[in-house]
């Protein structure tokens, strides 16, 4: 493809401009990270070269031994960061550079609070720390040739909105980034700054970092070995954070650290953290894990399809295998068979781990309940090999309090009488805790579980029973609660009183081909009336999110239970005896409060308006 061989001026895409005044704005009080970043950057490009040697070793064109340089022009007042690994032609500075085209930009961007503190802490984390150098720079060079392309290429910009890309000679293979450094940062300019910076955030990188001073003298400031290859023993926790922050491009701390080598038939070595905080991606639609597959030091890939289940995919950190073929094409590392007994350990591993934590130091694990229990719980339907050792990692909120529960926990305190683990699911707790169908399950201190994650709808009834304990919806028919023993202080329910009867046929005829049943509720307590679903249909909170989602256009017919000893139903039950004069009108008003209590919409406002004036008309009459 030709291109212009004079300079061309083109926009930044609108996210990376935002990304860019965020940056401009930093009052970031590290700086410093941006060497970090660019750094990082260098290692992965010589990484990818080194990938894409194995299969074409004419790239490397008689230069195998891949470095970072670093170096200063006191006078310039410039700082350079060269690699000499993949590089980029102009369609990638253009494309890398110039806009992101990475999925989940929209989420990134939601991400975004507004306080340019917090958030230069998250552009590492989306890919794209490149633009971290303009905190400290006023302009920035980059001249890059790509391996085994003859022409190189010249970006330049001050991060103000526009780019400039034209061809240039002499450029040597990979990047070259050079920092026109803005007034006040001259500290970046000091060798002595920056061996301490590459010692505190860079040690760990596997390629050569080397510090070319006046006069040619080269330095080499880290160790230039593969952490996960060293000794536990020799690693410190800060090398194992930095090591993180490299890994997952992230700002947090590690919450959990695993680092062990798997020796016997198949050999591989892992350096793994959970973080602290949920990474942007963490709800993309591929549901990719972003740990880096090496073969014998040899990077090969990232989210290697097959290498981690989707719901630890919060993960970060590497996986280096002795018996993977370096050669190995990403396509068939799915199918490979090496691949599966390696996800097979890790996981065992990991959810050991988790294991753990979750004994030794349970207010910790439930933040990382809180981060991850949505995505853990996705393992409970898609993995049933590893159900029995995901089921202890499990945590509820309940009607018990604000503290998580184990099912054990749950278990191990359930009522006499109590055979079933109760569940109701919904979009708020809060909300839950107060809805009409709990009523009876209070009464009778019978704890709930409070399931307000979309994936509860799935994840639980696909569990069946705990320890012999059967998981039921509180909001399903057949909830026979006569046989768990009520606390002796609490109230005893009223039957009902005459009249009932007729009642309940009366509303079923109103109601006929709105509703499946009307019938005497034992659940409730407080409430006139609440809808529930059927022993076979569909849950309540299910059926809502199947519409919302279009997959369903209208969904089963809901039973209509009424309480006997709510006063509201009482006096109807007497109408109903004398007659059943106006019942009609009634009944309907009794569905939609049924409905707006579920937060279901009204199939007719207007009807129900004028149904309840009229009600009021009345009452205020009598």
């Amino acid at each position: 493809m030709d291109h212009p061989k004079t300079d061309e001026t083109l926009s930044f895409q609108a996210e990376v401009s935002r990304l860019l005044e965020i940056v401009a704005h930093s009052l970031y009080s590290q700086k410093e990270v941006f060497l970090r970043e660019l750094i990082s950057n260098a290692s992965d490009a010589c990484d990818r070269l080194r990938y894409a040697a194995i299969t074409t070793p004419e790239l490397l064109a008689g230069d195998a031994d891949y470095r970072i340089t670093l170096a200063v022009d006191r006078e310039a007042r410039t700082l350079t960061v060269a690699d000499n690994g993949i590089g980029m032609g102009r369609e990638d500075l253009v494309g890398n550079l110039g806009t992101i085209a990475r999925s989940g930009t929209k989420a990134f961007l939601d991400t975004l609070s507004g306080d340019a503190k917090k958030d230069v802490g998250l552009i590492g984390q989306f890919g794209v720390g490149f633009y971290s150098a303009f905190m400290v720079s006023r302009e920035v060079e980059v001249f890059s040739r790509r391996a085994g392309e003859e022409q190189g290429w010249r970006w330049v910009s001050d991060g103000k909105g526009s780019f400039t890309v034209s061809q240039a000679d002499d450029v040597a293979r990979g990047t070259r980034i050079v920092m026109h450094l803005s007034d006040g940062e001259d500290e970046f300019l000091e060798p002595l700054r920056l061996r301490q910076i590459v010692k505190t955030h860079s040690d760990h990188i596997a390629v050569p970092i080397v510090l070319v001073e006046a006069e040619g003298k080269q330095e080499t400031l880290n160790r230039a070995s593969a952490l996960w290859t060293r000794p536990k023993a020799e690693i410190t926790p800060e090398q194992y954070k930095e090591f993180y922050h490299h890994a997952a491009h992230a700002y947090d701390e590690p919450w959990l650290t695993a680092h062990w080598k798997a020796e016997g038939a198949i050999e591989y070595t892992s350096l793994l953290f959970v973080p602290t905080s949920p990474p942007f991606d963490l709800w993309e639609p591929d549901r990719k894990h972003r740990v880096k597959l090496y073969v014998r030091r040899v990077f090969v890939t990232e989210a290697a399809d097959g290498l981690i289940p989707p719901y630890l995919r919060f993960l970060r950190g590497v996986i280096d295998s002795e018996d993977l073929p370096l050669n190995v094409s990403r396509e068939m590392l799915q199918s490979n068979p090496t691949v599966t007994k390696i996800r097979q350990g890790v996981t065992k591993k990991v959810l050991a781990e988790l294991n753990r934590k979750a004994k030794d130091d349970p207010a910790a694990y439930a933040t990382f309940w809180t981060a991850f229990g949505a995505v853990m719980k996705e393992g409970l339907y898609e993995d049933r090999e590893q159900r029995d050792a995901l089921l202890p990692l499990m945590r509820f909120r309940t009607t018990k309090g604000d503290d998580l529960v184990s099912l054990e926990e749950y278990v191990g305190r359930m009522r006499p009488g109590q055979d079933e683990i109760w569940y109701i699911t919904g979009d708020d707790a809060a909300a839950l805790a107060r809805s009409p169908q709990l009523e009876g399950f209070r009464a009778r201190d019978i704890e709930v579980l409070l399931l307000t994650d979309p994936v509860d709808e799935f994840a639980v009834p696909s569990l069946g029973e705990f320890e012999g304990k059967p998981f039921k919806s509180a909001t399903r028919g057949g909830a026979d609660l006569s046989k768990v023993e009520a606390p002796a202080e609490a109230p005893k329910p009223e039957a009902g009183g005459e009249g009932l009867d007729s009642l309940i046929a009366t509303l079923k005829l109103a109601l006929t081909g709105q509703v499946k049943d009307v019938r005497v509720s034992q659940r409730l307590t407080d409430s006139a009336v609440c809808l529930v679903a059927d022993e076979g249909d569909t849950d309540l909170h299910l059926e809502r999110l199947l519409k919302q989602h279009r997959r369903v256009e209208s969904g089963a017919k809901r039973i209509l239970e009424v309480n006997p000893g709510h006063a509201l139903i009482r006096r109807l039950a007497e109408r109903a005896g004398n007659g059943g004069e106006g019942l009609e009108d009634c009944a309907l008003l009794l569905l939609d409060q049924a409905r707006i209590i579920e937060g279901e919409p009204l199939p007719d406002p207007a009807a129900f308006s004028r149904r309840l004036s009229d009600a009021l008309v009345r009452g205020l009459a009598a």
